[in-house]
């Protein structure tokens, strides 16, 4: 009776969150349900999901921005689709509530981990494609996205600073910046690097630390950016 109540307020619950209810109530409920809980856990539907959301998220974007280019829609949608993204959606909806997870992921908060959240919606995603279909699946995608594709900031914006200080010098016939790791530290599993990047043609560097040589480099790069003049990182 217990798990029959459960089953009841899951299903409430993907009804008023999602506007969709389940045919085959089993697919969501090995969605919800993480491997730490048991052998029927929702990887699979993940993988399904992801690809369900990148296809369904491209598509709103086509045709909300007809004029912008394929680089731009492709930030625009890495920006939706993010896993921070799609966490901070489920922690909207409560999904964490919901969620079916193993007596060790309920003793560290799995509940709250960004992960388990945003692979647990896409893993709801797919189960709702295998349940009725890409129509079914693509309009809840628009629902649950809607007010974050009227919020999105330009594309330029979402570029990463090394990119917009590649394109900065560029547009300006000057030579690329020069990043040198001049630091690692801490243990193999919590390193930290630091990342010295120079524009010596301008006497300017930066200095970034980050938890990859990669996050460093674009730390330093953003450094470097806030100390160019203004008219150069205007776009060209």
């Amino acid at each position: 009776m217990n798990s029959l109540r459960k089953s009841d307020a899951l299903s409430a619950w993907v009804e008023q969150a999602f506007g969709y209810v389940f045919t085959q109530p089993g697919l969501c409920l090995a969605a919800m349900t993480h491997r730490s809980a048991g052998a029927e856990h929702n990887e699979r539907l993940e993988f399904l999901g992801d690809s369900l959301l990148n296809c369904s998220v491209a598509r709103l974007l086509y045709e909300a921005h007809p004029l912008a280019d394929e680089g731009a829609l492709s930030r625009l949608r890495a920006t939706l689709v993010s896993g921070e993204t799609l966490a901070q959606i489920a922690g909207e909806l409560k999904l964490g509530e919901h969620l079916r997870l193993g007596s060790g992921e309920l003793k560290t908060g799995g509940f709250r981990r960004a992960s388990i959240l945003a692979d647990a919606l896409e893993a709801l995603l797919g189960a709702i494609f295998l349940d009725a279909g890409f129509d079914s699946a693509a309009a809840v995608v628009a629902k649950i996205m809607g007010p974050r594709m009227a919020d999105l900031p330009a594309a330029d914006a979402l570029k990463d600073p090394k990119t917009r200080l590649q394109e900065a010098l560029q547009a300006r016939g000057l030579a690329l910046p020069v990043y040198t790791l001049t630091a690692a530290t801490g243990d193999p599993h919590m390193q930290s690097f630091t990342v010295t990047c120079q524009v010596p043609v301008l006497g300017m560097s930066a200095v970034g630390e980050g938890a990859s040589r990669r996050r460093g480099e674009q730390l330093a790069a953003a450094k470097l950016l806030d100390l160019l003049p203004a008219e150069m990182r205007k776009s060209p």
